[in-house]
């Protein structure tokens, strides 16, 4: 019995045939009888489940007579050796330091206002209010209230998480992991939720809470349209056998595609300074758009025309000639040095109730509270300027021995207290808004053939990257209609047009990905239903000169704290980004413990005296 790879989901139908099984997309292949009935076989335990086919009556990869072909939709690969990479054991090493810290005689208080606003109200309340009202809005958990409120239970600590809706989930102005159910059962999302090799704090997350098996690992490669061969797909594949930096190196000298070899070779030329000069050269480049760089390093602009169009509007869903080179310089780094850095996995399921939920529940198993219809209208202060309470809409005031923002930067700024406002600190903080981005989902009425079981980057002026849902997820699964998932960006000039204009321009862009199933008046591809989730104010907007800008968890309030990716950490804008400045903040906060709890105690001594 031979073993093939990690199967998500298959689609067998027929008549009492012996089948020919494929993935027109995959290299390998082989071949299976089954009886006369249709059968749709699911992952029974997520990516850890192995489809194995054994048949005595087919010799190599020819099928016997009367084979018909058979098409597995969604092929899982193994998890990457993560584990023993320098990364991995480091963000191992930081998680654990918070359960093995000694346990705090008075554990500390922790108030976290942990969410993004609905992205709708929000925009109605910044174009008609003028910003002057907040009751309207609504928050949801983001990865980083729930990074710092789990890294603090796990520390020994209380932390009380604030929600305002009655549920976990809803229509979010910024939360990397959201999603929500339509009237027909379906979920849609606010953005394509793709987790990298490269994060380790996220990928120790999910083992800690015992969530690996819902990774779906896809093969090693990054796959891009050809705008000029409408239809056509170019790939970076990378192999397992090299170590890093070589099978990246490899990966991009075997596509001969895209970049000319003078053209790879200047670029090469142009990324010696920073292979060179390390995190200190990545870091000083901040001040540089990807554009500019280019040219200065002499790079031919087809590079970035061919490869880093896409690659900045995957980013941070913005163009090389606004986007910080410092970003590029980053992930290219993670990629290139790591040697599952740019491999792929695609979450089995919807995000809040496959990783939100679980991590909400670990809070609550060692006694810290996520607490729903709590909605923040203010940060009460001290006459010492350091903070009284939380007010909540429902006039409840939630006190702390410490407090916590962990909402979007563009959120924190609305509700900055007036005697903060001239303090550096936060006054850096205009500087860093949140770029506007689109997501878009449309149901169609058939199955479409030109995809993978994979991330795709569109290439396209008005998309980023997409994928077909239907293959690449097991809960969004189904084996005769596609559901493609896409990011529309950059957005700006698109966030106050209405939902059908969105949906026209997509299909006309579609059209080029998909020429022979797909056209813009849908004489091909009919649509069965969309959804259109736009969000104002997604991630900062990683633009020169923001870094001086990036605030560090612990604020000069005593006190008081930020989380958000938006702080200072390494990975920039992204879920990674996101969990380790929730697990900064909470180690902050542990180190200030004994004077956390020394300030609690002169309130108390005020108290009594009063």
């Amino acid at each position: 019995m031979s073993q093939i790879g990690h199967v998500s989901a298959v689609n067998l139908t027929g008549q009492i045939n012996g089948m020919k099984f494929w993935n027109p997309q995959s290299t390998w292949k082989c071949g299976c009888h089954h009886t006369s009935r249709q059968m749709n076989a699911l992952s029974f335990r997520g990516s850890d489940f192995r489809f194995k086919i054994h048949d005595p009556h087919i010799v190599g990869n020819r099928p016997r007579k009367g084979m018909r072909p058979l098409q597995v939709v969604c092929m899982d690969y193994p998890r990457p050796d993560l584990d023993s990479t320098v990364n991995f054991l480091e963000a191992a090493y930081f998680s654990s330091s918070f359960r093995t810290s000694p346990r705090p005689d008075k554990p500390l208080k922790v108030v976290i206002a942990g969410a993004g606003w609905c992205h709708g109200m929000y925009l109605s309340f910044l174009l008609v209010s003028g910003g002057t009202s907040l009751n309207k809005n609504h928050f949801l958990l983001g990865l980083a209230g729930l990074s710092t409120a789990k890294y603090l239970a796990d520390a020994g600590h209380k932390p009380i998480l604030l929600e305002a809706r009655d549920v976990l989930g809803g229509k979010p102005l910024f939360v990397q992991v959201a999603a929500w159910k339509d009237d027909d059962g379906d979920w849609y999302e606010t953005g394509l939720h793709i987790f990298f090799g490269a994060y380790p704090n996220v990928q120790n997350l999910f083992g800690e809470l015992g969530l690996n098996d819902r990774l779906q690992w896809k093969e090693h490669s990054m796959i891009f349209a050809m705008p000029n061969k409408p239809g056509e797909f170019s790939r970076f594949d990378f192999l397992e056998v090299l170590p890093a930096p070589l099978n990246g190196i490899w990966a991009i000298l075997k596509n001969n595609e895209m970049l000319t070899w003078p053209e790879k070779v200047k670029f090469a030329m142009g990324l010696l300074p920073a292979m060179i000069g390390g995190q200190p050269y990545v870091e000083a480049q901040d001040g540089l758009t990807v554009k500019d760089w280019m040219r200065k390093q002499g790079v031919p602009e087809r590079v970035t025309t061919e490869v880093f169009i896409a690659m900045s509007k995957a980013l941070n869903f913005i163009n090389p000639d606004e986007l910080s080179m410092q970003c590029i310089l980053i992930a290219l780094n993670r990629f290139l040095q790591e040697k599952h850095g740019s491999k792929m996995a695609f979450l089995d399921g919807n995000p809040p109730e496959r990783l939100c939920m679980p991590i909400a529940n670990h809070i609550q198993s060692l006694d810290g509270e996520v607490r729903l219809n709590s909605r923040i209208q203010k940060i009460e202060l001290n006459k010492d300027g350091t903070v009284k309470s939380f007010l909540l809409t429902n006039g409840d005031v939630i006190e702390g021995d410490a407090y916590v923002f962990a909402t979007p930067v563009d959120i924190f700024k609305l509700l900055l207290p007036d005697d903060w406002m001239e303090i550096s600190y936060f006054r850096k903080l205009e500087k860093l808004v949140g770029v506007p981005v689109i997501n878009v989902h449309i149901w169609f009425d058939r199955k479409l053939k030109n995809t993978y079981d994979h991330l795709l980057f569109s290439r396209s002026p008005l998309l980023s990257v997409y994928a077909d849902m239907s293959v690449t997820c097991k809960e969004y699964y189904d084996p005769n209609r596609s559901m493609l998932e896409l990011v529309f960006a950059p957005a700006e000039e698109w966030i106050s047009r209405s939902d059908g204009e969105i949906i026209d321009a997509t299909m006309k862009e579609l059209a080029k990905l998909f020429p022979d199933e797909i056209s813009a008046d849908q004489s091909k591809a009919k649509i069965l239903k969309y959804h259109v989730v736009k969000t104002p104010r997604s991630v900062y907007k990683t633009v020169p000169d923001c870094e001086p800008c990036r605030p560090l968890q612990r604020s000069p309030i005593e006190g008081f704290y930020l989380s958000g990716d938006y702080t200072k950490q390494k990975y920039l804008a992204s879920m990674e980004g996101a969990v380790l400045s929730g697990k900064l903040c909470a180690q902050a906060i542990v180190q200030d413990y004994e004077s956390l709890v020394a300030r609690g105690q002169g309130k108390l001594t005020e108290a009594s005296l009063v």
